[in-house]
């Protein structure tokens, strides 16, 4: 059983790797199919080094694993949970105009 600590720390890491969209992206992509990191730069338009300074962040954040293939790399979601949480906040956010922050975001710093 996680202690409440515990509990806020694994939700900071995964909110920390939510937070920037290239993640997002690359955790998107990997929920539908497992992928080697030249294909998924590929797939997503960015530079291999920029999504290997993703992948590391959502590695050392537990969310996604390299699962060697010969002398390659193949990553994936380190459980097939985290698919199926991401479906459920993305089901679950609700949509806000691009232009709307909360109210408090320059004071509070959030948004």
């Amino acid at each position: 059983m996680l202690t409440l600590a515990a509990d806020i720390e694994v939700l900071a890491r995964f909110g920390r790797a939510l937070a920037d969209p290239i993640r997002c992206r690359i955790l998107l992509a990997l929920r539908e199919a497992p992928a080697h990191p030249a294909d998924l730069a590929d797939t997503l338009e960015i530079s291999r080094t920029r999504l290997s300074n993703h992948l590391a962040c959502l590695r050392d954040c537990g969310l996604v694993v390299a699962v060697p293939v010969g002398r390659r790399s193949r990553y994936e979601l380190a459980d097939e949970r985290l698919g199926h949480a991401l479906d459920d906040l993305r089901t679950a956010v609700v949509a806000v105009e691009a232009d709307k922050t909360c109210v408090d975001a320059d004071e509070k710093g959030c948004c």
